[in-house]
Parts: structure tokens; sequence; C-alpha cells
């Protein structure tokens, strides 16, 4: 282990943080309004499985190359896209102590990020 970011894990945990967003955004596809015994036989909660198990498989890489303290952090931005995919997909509001608050996550990811490098 480097202890640094390699454009290549980078990526990785780029991929980390949209297969978690894409499980998170199944999840709530299938939860929304249904009892969780209707939730778990629908094919997007599936998918959500599925996605989850990607992030496993791609998570368990970067951790063997990178150290958990600029690993995890990165994760975070995760965070920031499950805001976003929300009010894309789903038009949840996002108020403006939200919005700050997403804006501090981020620039906590960049403080974390450039510290790696």
């Amino acid at each position: 282990m480097t202890g640094t970011l390699t454009p290549a894990m980078l990526a990785l945990i780029a991929f980390c943080v949209l297969t978690e967003t894409a499980r998170e955004v199944c999840f709530k596809h299938s939860a929304d309004n249904e009892t969780l015994s209707a939730a778990l036989v629908k094919p997007m909660t599936w998918l959500g499985v599925f996605f989850w198990a990607l992030e496993l498989i791609g998570w368990t890489i970067v951790l063997e190359h990178v150290p958990l303290s600029i690993a995890f952090p990165l994760m975070a931005l995760s965070y920031v896209v499950i805001v976003l995919a929300g009010a894309w997909i789903f038009k949840e509001q996002i108020n403006l102590r939200h919005a700050a608050g997403v804006l501090f996550i981020t620039a906590g990811v960049a403080c974390v990020g450039a510290t790696g490098l």
C-alpha cells in the first residue's frame, strides 16, 4: 500500500460512489409506499443488491491499495451524489441548510483527497 491515490484508485472510488448511489436509488424505488415483504419481491430491490455486490468488490480492491483514512472519507461523496439523485429522480426538496451540509461534505472530501495525492 503506497498511501497515495493513483488515477486508477480514484476511478475505482468514483465507481464505488456511483454503485452506492445506484443501490440507494433502487432501494428507495422499491421501498416507496410498500411493505417490506412487497419490496423484497420487486426486481428493483434485487438490482440494488446487485449494485451492492459490485460495490463490495470494488471497495475491497480499493482497500487493498489505499489507506482507509483516505479512502473512506472520499466515499462521503456518495452522500452528495445521493442527495442530488434524490432531488433529480424523486423530486425531493433540498433546502438551504441541506445544501450547506452537502457543500461542507464536498469541501471535506476535497481536503482529504488533496492529502492523499
